[in-house]
């Protein structure tokens, strides 16, 4: 009975300590990726100045794969909320729109992976992640991203759709702009934070798994 009841005890002393190791790592990932929304860039030439190139989800990956699917989003919500809080400029809607794309990235890479944890796995769960976030950013802008912008800006939609036209001057409406735009633009951004996920995942290891 005695012995029962000390290796409960050990058994609830190793939870409790994994628990805590998680939420310290899922904290210092929120914040590496609050840091990495401020070094964000344009690439005119691609996208509309309004649209940026950053490395921000690349954390929530590594949190997906080190710890699962649900810490990978809770890294994007603590993220954001950090950035609404001390930085926003966008009245929540970049910061909404930006929590679900990259929980929609996190968890579906974070999901295959643990259901296959090898390198094959975790190659076609980022992929996987990044098709599913780019597919998503489309009716994500259409119906609420775009909308919110021109009601709380007042900025008229034919200006937005004349700052794609700028750049290709053939396009023709919202829902084709974020489809030839927008679709890929947010694939190759997911495949980049996948392609250097899988270069630092190894090194960074032993500190995401509290190993020495």
């Amino acid at each position: 009975m005695q012995a029962n009841t000390e290796a409960k005890t050990l058994h609830a002393g190793g939870q409790d300590r994994d628990r805590i190791r998680k939420l310290t790592v899922t904290a210092m990932l929120s914040a590496v990726a609050f840091v990495l929304m401020f070094m964000d860039f344009p690439l005119p030439m691609i996208m509309p100045s309004f649209v940026q190139m950053d490395f921000s989800d690349l954390p929530e990956l590594l949190g997906a794969f080190a710890l699962g699917p649900v810490y990978g989003v809770l890294v994007a919500l603590i993220k954001n909320l950090l950035h609404l809080i001390l930085a926003g400029s966008t009245n929540g809607v970049g910061e909404l729109c930006n929590f679900l794309l990259g929980a929609a990235f996190a968890w579906v890479a974070g999901f295959v992976y643990q259901r296959n944890k090898t390198r094959r796995g975790a190659i076609l769960g980022a992929v996987l992640g990044a098709v599913a976030m780019a597919i998503f950013s489309v009716p994500l802008n259409f119906f609420l991203t775009y909308p919110a912008y021109v009601v709380l800006y007042g900025m008229p939609l034919d200006v937005i759709i004349g700052m794609y036209q700028a750049i290709l001057p053939s396009v023709d409406g919202l829902l084709e702009c974020l489809v030839i735009f927008n679709l890929p633009w947010t694939l190759v951004k997911g495949l980049l934070d996948a392609a250097i996920c899988m270069l630092i995942y190894k090194p960074l290891s032993p500190i995401l798994h509290g190993r020495h």
